[in-house]
């Protein structure tokens, strides 16, 4: 095994990708579920 330097340390890319997609596509998915919640079952607002 080798011991990288802090040059190769700042060098290295990678990772989490992955997860970023994951969390972008829920992210889409509950806007998308909320807008088709308020067309399709619309509540008013309860002004007192």
């Amino acid at each position: 095994m080798k011991v990288l330097g802090n040059d190769e340390l700042m060098r290295i890319n990678g990772g989490g990708v992955l997860l970023k997609v994951a969390a972008g596509l829920a992210a889409v998915g509950v806007f998308l579920i909320g807008v088709l919640d308020g067309f399709l079952r619309p509540l008013a607002c309860n002004n007192n």
